[in-house]
């Protein structure tokens, strides 16, 4: 593995441990040309994913693009580190179990909105307010207003 620091291709392992509840190796490691020490994760890639963007591109799948909108989403909730972990692998193995490479991003972000939906509301919304493109408040509330359940009124 390459030292991020100093671009060494011989960095040492240091100490090797399971994580995101057994999903992921976290391998902890140290740069002798530098003294860097720096961390990398191996995970387990099924199929090589592509996403078809809504103009018709076509790009890779980047794990860390979807991890990175979703800490957005999730910033300063009361969620724990692994329990978003634990979510982000669940997501990429339904995209990879899907049985296909090509990939719409609407089929992701649906996927995202509705694990988001059962850990975070705020997140959820808060992701909601990106993906669907909310342009003013009223994009907010009538989101929101399908969210909670009907309330009756002291005339029903």
């Amino acid at each position: 593995m390459r030292c991020p620091f100093c671009g060494n291709i011989d960095t040492q392992v240091k100490d090797s441990r399971p994580a995101e509840d057994h999903v992921a190796i976290r391998r902890r490691r140290f740069c002798p040309a530098c003294g860097g020490r720096f961390t990398t994760y191996e995970r387990v890639q099924l199929r090589d994913l592509v996403v078809i963007k809504s103009n018709g591109r076509r790009e890779d799948f980047d794990r860390e693009k979807l991890e990175r909108s979703i800490r957005i989403s999730m910033q300063k909730r009361p969620v724990e580190p692994e329990r978003i972990d634990q979510m982000i692998s669940g997501i990429v193995r339904r995209l990879e179990s899907m049985g296909e490479t090509d990939i719409q991003s609407k089929t992701i972000g649906e996927i995202v909105m509705e694990a988001l939906a059962r850990i975070d509301t705020v997140s959820y919304v808060r992701f909601a307010s990106v993906y669907k493109n909310f342009q003013a408040a009223d994009d907010f509330d009538k989101f929101v207003s399908e969210l909670r359940p009907d309330i009756p009124t002291d005339d029903e």
